[in-house]
């Protein structure tokens, strides 16, 4: 067994979901940006209040949110999974380099 390829591997592995959940992250904040931009108008409160009723009721109507909908709660959702997503690779790079430096004790 090959310790070097298989910490490599997992510090590689660490890595590339860290940089995926950043760039989904961004994604997301972009797209609430946008959102936020949109609703953004020249609306009376009450064309508004209704425009927010009829929202949310179709958004409860579907019983999984639709990637494509483009909706807030998608999209809070979205950075929520790929906060919690980077923090496991984060743990996945520590625990990495914790291993190699065990085995440098080790080994000295």
């Amino acid at each position: 067994m090959n310790v070097n390829n298989n910490l490599n591997s997992a510090i590689v592995s660490g890595q590339l979901g860290l940089s995926r959940a950043s760039d989904n992250i961004s994604q997301h904040t972009n797209n609430i940006a946008s959102l936020s931009v949109a609703s953004r108008s020249s609306q009376s409160p009450q064309e508004f209040l209704a425009n927010a009723v009829t929202t949310q009721l179709n958004a409860i109507k579907q019983t999984l949110p639709q990637a494509a909908s483009g909706s807030i709660t998608t999209e809070l959702v979205g950075l929520s999974v790929n906060s919690i997503n980077a923090q496991a690779s984060t743990k996945v790079i520590d625990t990495a380099n914790g291993t190699i430096g065990t085995i440098l004790d080790i080994l000295a």
